[in-house]
């Protein structure tokens, strides 16, 4: 039988008890609290919060470089839309959860990382009922950003097809904490040996990768973008179009397998990384096997874009671009 141990020895317990991956975390706060905390041994989710045993929540991750959040904005606005659509909303204004956002990331006392914000229905209960939960959660933890080796951009990445079917249409809509597909997904694709992994939908359509969406470019020199009927819609990739839509035509279509093979580049973008080049798919080679130069144009404009429109760390409650 285990020990009955006081209050006080159980939290020295937890304390000392090892956690793998403390080492990458910078700061969090807990809205229940209320205050900053750089130890992340005191990072501790309520275990009857809905959000960790029903995934009853929403999230969004952001970067911020040189001092500069990214795409603030955009993510907050796709946070609002994931709220609305499972009926909770953060214990505060959206205002004062950007302004905690910047705050946060500033109190790492780093100028680059991730920040990570939850939102749940809250703790209260072990059941389904959401009239359990009387106060919505709010989390944001801050975490080291570790880029990516200098031979992932001088050779490229690899992918691969997965078992792992695309989410249903208004499920994959939605930011929400469930993300045992995704987990799956990345899972076949690490057992397989490759960088990322790409889904399909029940006609055989390409949908995304695990945290990434995809574009091609074709033989004719469009961007082509898989339709979101049952993929995220990314601010990365929103972003990078935006940015590069006065220099290449973009389609928006349904993607076969057989387009990525035929594509002139295959290209995922994401939050951590911006964009980066796929040169083997399941195994063939993707045009002549090198990372091409769309995918590196449109890593080097949402650099650039970064620096010239992130967020300050240090503008608080300012207004700024993101």
């Amino acid at each position: 039988m285990p020990e009955l141990v006081s209050t006080e020895d159980y939290i020295q317990r937890l304390l000392t008890t090892s956690r793998p991956g403390l080492e990458d975390i910078l700061a969090f706060y807990d809205h229940r609290v209320g205050v900053l905390a750089p130890d992340p041994r005191l990072m501790l989710i309520p275990l009857d919060d809905h959000l960790v045993h029903r995934g009853d929540g929403v999230f969004e991750t952001l970067k911020f470089e040189h001092g500069r959040m990214y795409q603030l904005d955009a993510h907050l606005q796709r946070m609002q839309g994931s709220s609305r659509s499972i009926y909770v909303q953060p214990p505060c204004s959206w205002k004062r959860v950007r302004e905690l956002t910047l705050e946060v990331a500033a109190s790492a006392g780093t100028a680059s990382g991730l920040v990570s914000l939850f939102i749940g229905r809250g703790p209260g209960g072990l059941g389904i009922d959401f009239r359990e939960c009387l106060e919505p959660s709010l989390y944001i933890v801050v975490r080291r950003l570790n880029p990516k080796p200098k031979q992932f951009w001088e050779q490229g990445a690899t992918a691969v097809r997965v078992t792992t079917p695309a989410k249903q249409g208004y499920l994959s809509q939605i930011k929400s904490v469930d993300y045992l597909p995704n987990v799956l997904m990345k899972r076949e694709a690490v057992l397989q040996g490759a960088d990322f992994p790409l889904c399909f939908d029940q006609h055989g359509y390409l949908a995304e990768g695990a945290t990434e969406n995809v574009c091609l470019v074709s033989r004719s020199g469009d961007i082509v973008v898989p339709e979101f009927r049952q993929a995220l819609r990314g601010t990365t990739l929103m972003r990078a179009l935006e940015l590069t839509e006065d220099t290449m035509p973009v389609v928006f279509r349904p993607v076969h397998e057989q387009d990525i093979l035929d594509a002139r580049e295959v290209i995922v973008l994401g939050t951590s990384f911006d964009a980066a080049s796929i040169v083997r798919y399941n195994g063939q080679p993707i045009h002549d096997v090198r990372p091409g130069p769309v995918a590196e144009r449109m890593r080097q404009t949402l650099q650039k874009d970064l620096l010239e429109n992130g967020c300050p760390l240090a503008a608080g409650k300012q207004t700024c671009l993101s």
